[in-house]
């Protein structure tokens, strides 16, 4: 239990708590929830520069990352074809993947076929299901992919003035301004008790807020002045209790909900609220591809990890169709910008390329 390892080591029931966050990030657990500790590990893991446990903004935004990756392909001779959807996967006589079919008919051949999509995708809408073994299919649609995060984008004029830590009167970015500000973590009870109401379709009256200002780091994010504000919070179910959608009204008043604990921590938030963005679980899901809303392609449990992620005997990127690969965060070893799953996949790919 993600509880019982943090109270071994902190007394602080706040630090506590925002370490607790890393641990129910992204997974409709409570801190309180059998295997939640995985999910801190693997937010802490590894490291960036040389600094263990370490995250960092990505300069340009998220979208620079993307484009880095591609530029270094293209280098090596990759074409790239964006806004081009898959249809399927095409398959020879034999059963083999063979390329891809674009929506608009094309016919893209290949050698190896690798997915980054979500095992869902991949292998319930992209394949025909007679192809793969019945216990697989079964296996890919049992997995929990429950997601309990709203992210919501803001464009503010101004940057938030903390009570804790009130802005300089210049109105430049402080140290705290720069790093992840955690809200509504006073106590793990609080988290947990935001969980239950998600459980029963609720969302959570006094939401997990985690805030960051890329912008105070990035100034060329946003107008010289003003701030672009990015809120991952939870909990919030896919389907809300008695079937009712995420409907504008509902998106709005959750929103606002959010608002109202930022504002109490940074009073004047609001009115410098240009403009938000609300992506439900169901719109990451439309939007992005990520089953039920989460961005790990399926939960972090122990049931749905290393040798059983995304199955059992396919947690080594090869699939149930030779020259079909899995690489995306619904492989080994999950979800989280790090490229684990990708480069692993290439190697495995790699060393089948040389043997066609």
């Amino acid at each position: 239990l993600l509880g019982q390892i943090l109270d071994q080591w902190f007394e602080s029931e706040p630090l506590k708590a925002t370490l607790a966050t890393d641990g129910v990030i992204g997974a409709m657990a409570s801190p309180h929830t059998p295997g939640s500790g995985y999910v801190l590990l693997h937010h802490v893991m590894g490291e960036m520069e040389g600094r263990r446990g370490a995250w960092g903004y990505v300069s340009g935004g998220m979208g620079a990352l993307s484009q880095a990756i591609a530029r270094a392909a293209a280098a090596r001779g990759a074409h790239i074809f964006a806004e081009k959807a898959v249809s399927h996967v095409l398959l020879g006589r034999d059963g083999q993947a063979q390329g891809v079919v674009l929506q608009d008919g094309t016919e893209v051949r290949s050698k190896l076929v690798l997915s980054n999509a979500s095992p869902q995708i991949t292998f319930l809408e992209l394949i025909p299901q007679e192809q793969l073994p019945k216990d697989f299919v079964q296996r890919i649609q049992q997995v929990d992919t429950r997601s309990p995060v709203t992210k919501i984008n803001v464009a503010v004029d101004r940057l938030p003035s903390f009570l804790a830590a009130p802005n300089a009167r210049d109105g430049q970015p402080l140290p705290h301004h720069q790093c992840s500000i955690h809200l509504n973590c006073e106590g793990t009870h609080l988290l947990h008790q935001a969980f239950t109401e998600a459980t029963h379709g609720h969302p959570s009256s006094r939401p997990m807020i985690e805030l960051c200002i890329p912008s105070a780091l990035d100034p060329g994010l946003a107008p010289q002045g003003c701030h672009v504000v990015s809120l991952f919070t939870q909990y919030t179910p896919s389907v809300l209790a008695g079937g009712r959608p995420w409907d504008k009204q509902a998106r709005n008043a959750y929103a606002d909900t959010v608002f109202d604990c930022i504002e109490a921590y940074a009073p004047g938030f609001k009115a410098s609220v240009i403009g938000r963005d609300i992506l439900t679980p169901p719109d990451l899901e439309r939007i992005f591809g990520l089953p039920g809303g989460n961005i790990f392609h399926g939960g972090m449990s122990l049931d749905q990890l290393y040798f059983a992620r995304p199955a059992p005997s396919y947690s080594g990127y090869r699939s149930p169709i030779p020259r079909l690969y899995l690489c995306g965060s619904g492989a080994h070893p999950g979800g989280g910008v790090m490229g684990a799953a990708g480069r692993n996949a290439a190697h495995v790919a790699l060393k089948d390329f040389r043997h066609l």
